[in-house]
């Protein structure tokens, strides 16, 4: 059994394995190198080894996205944690046979494209976005476990938090449209999501 993990139950983690000399290297080497141990270790139950994994992939999102949110640094760090939680969330679909890395900037790949789509940016769709490919993501976990992981998480945000959440990431409705269903101000919607993000960031490390 390997706690905490939905869908994981059955997938058995094979020990990483060098590749043939002839072989293609995976994208983003070095970051495969040193966030696949504790990932691995994870997967069995090791939760210090979670918290690891997830710090580790809080400095590559960080610096992934920054480059392709140069023009709009304060957007980053929220999609920095939005990214985070999918991690968390969709953790059950990683296969044990494909690299970490490439799983991950995929997904941040889905959460970036979800992001610019939101904000109306159509014109940054038609850009390359990155080097990682639609093969390395796995299909979206629609298992009853995960939403159940995501109600207990909301669950724990102030209200005021949820609701911003709730409406701009699960629904999709842009800040403007949220602050008009809330009769929030935008500022006070932004700010409230900010928050929640962290929190939710912050209870993900803690409970694995």
């Amino acid at each position: 059994m390997h706690p905490g993990w939905p869908g994981a139950e059955n997938r058995a983690v094979p020990p990483p394995a060098d590749p043939p000399a002839d072989a293609a290297a995976p994208p983003d080497d070095e970051f495969e190198r040193r966030i696949a141990p504790p990932w691995r270790r994870a997967h069995d139950g090791d939760e210090a080894a979670y918290r690891e994994a997830l710090t580790l992939a809080a400095a590559r999102l960080r610096a992934y996205l920054r480059r392709r949110l140069a023009a709009r640094p304060d957007e980053v760090e929220d999609l920095v944690q939005d990214t985070l939680l999918a991690l968390h969330l969709h953790r059950g679909t990683w296969d044990p046979t494909l690299p970490v890395a490439a799983w991950m900037l995929a997904i941040a790949r889905h959460k970036l494209i979800d992001h610019l789509r939101r904000h109306g940016r159509r014109e940054a769709l038609h850009e390359p976005l990155d080097e990682v490919g639609d093969e390395w993501l796995a299909a979206p976990d629609t298992e009853a476990g995960t939403a159940r992981d995501l109600q207990r998480l909301l669950r724990a945000l102030p209200a005021a938090q949820r609701s911003a959440i709730v409406l701009t990431r699960l629904e999709g409705l842009s800040v403007n449209e949220a602050a008009q269903r809330t009769g929030a101000s935008e500022s006070a919607i932004k700010v409230q999501v900010h928050r929640g993000l962290k929190r939710l960031a912050a209870l993900v490390r803690r409970t694995g």
